[in-house]
């Protein structure tokens, strides 16, 4: 089998998603340099760790955590610029396959039931053709092995870029967007809610509020990346 998976790559190679070397039959989007060299945070089970101070007083969280720091321009930055504006989804199931794994060793981050990624509103959707959370979160659930909830969280309105607002303007422009289809389907349920980059947590935030409603819920937090 590997000699006809050589066989393939020399005619049709793949490259790394970050520094884009030819990849190994045994690599998956990411060269194992690459993977090596991840600035990984490792803060699952710290209880005031960055990613859970920023929500203290804002909303109440089971746990938070992110997987990677994201210094600009750093391996982080380059596979989810990937992830998010050239369509490369297999970066981000790399990448949430690889959270997962340190998720599984997290005492935190145990017994979730299902995992919620941030959606996209549908003409943000539409022009994408991907929700880049998704990927993360199909990652995530493949080895945690636990369902997706992909439409029952929605957004309801479209709004601008959230990249170069402020923590204000950030929180103004999400408020009151997101909304819960089906709230029973996740009652007494223990959700991970998956983002791809917090930075002021206004959209977490945003999402918490309806879920947060929902009889029985203890919602947890979880980023693939923070800015460094």
């Amino acid at each position: 089998m590997s000699y006809v998976t050589d066989f393939g790559t020399l005619f049709f190679p793949k490259y790394c998603s970050s520094c884009n070397r030819n990849l190994m039959h045994y690599e998956k989007a990411v060269c194992m340099h690459c993977l090596a060299h991840l600035p990984r945070l490792q803060m699952h089970d710290e209880c005031d760790n960055a990613v859970d101070k920023l929500f203290w007083g804002r909303i109440e969280l089971e746990a938070a955590t992110a997987f990677l720091s994201m210094p600009r321009n750093g391996i982080s930055h380059r596979l989810i610029h990937r992830l998010k504006y050239h369509g490369d989804q297999e970066v981000g199931e790399r990448l949430g396959a690889l959270f997962a794994l340190e998720l599984l060793e997290s005492k935190r981050m145990k017994g979730v039931d299902v995992i919620l990624p941030v959606p996209l509103h549908p003409k943000k959707l539409h022009v994408r053709g991907y929700n880049q959370c998704d990927c993360i979160a199909r990652g995530m659930a493949e080895i945690l092995g636990v369902e997706v909830s992909l439409n029952n969280l929605t957004r309801t309105h479209f709004t601008a870029s959230q990249t170069r607002r402020g923590r204000i303007s950030r929180w103004s422009n999400v408020k009151d967007v997101f909304w819960v289809r089906e709230p029973e389907k996740l009652a007494g349920k223990r959700i991970l809610l998956i983002d791809d980059v917090i930075t002021t947590g206004a959209t977490i935030e945003a999402c918490a509020v309806p879920l947060r409603k929902i009889q029985g819920v203890q919602l947890s937090v979880a980023a693939l990346a923070v800015p460094a």
